[in-house]
């Protein structure tokens, strides 16, 4: 897994590449955000746009930046998750615990008190995916 790390608007972008899972990809993304979060960097995006398979040690690790994160003051937040990981998250509950954006400005947006946020929302995404088309990239 490759992770290449933006900023915008002083919100700290994590583009991630490849998959989360088991081993050195899990232990890389907990080792980024401890190190974000020690220099004070603690309001993070994770762009899952190019993340091909997140296993559940790479769930747990997920989950492990967000309490971090959350002790230090901060967010996590999740961007462009696709359907397999959104099926994820609704089966071991956490779509109630990380917030998820299908828009990176509408993610920087949500750590700003008083910014017009369109939040995900799972039943309009399920609708879409439903459509001919659906989703972007999918074979379905």
């Amino acid at each position: 897994m490759e992770i290449q790390q933006r900023e915008r608007e002083g919100i700290v972008i994590l583009d991630l590449t490849g998959e989360l899972t088991v081993g050195s990809p899990a232990s890389v993304l907990r080792e980024k955000l401890r190190q974000l979060a020690e220099a004070g960097r603690n309001k993070i995006i994770l762009n899952l746009a190019k993340v091909d398979f997140i296993d559940s040690t790479g769930l747990g690790a997920m989950v492990v930046c967000y309490t971090t994160l959350q002790k230090s003051g901060g967010r996590l937040v999740l961007l462009n998750l696709n359907r397999r990981q959104l099926e994820l998250l609704v089966l071991t509950k956490l779509s109630t615990v990380f917030e998820v954006f299908e828009d990176e400005q509408d993610a920087v947006n949500s750590f700003f008190p008083g910014r017009q946020v369109h939040r995900f929302d799972i039943l309009e995404f399920i609708e879409r995916q439903r459509q001919p088309g659906g989703e972007p990239g999918s074979s379905s």
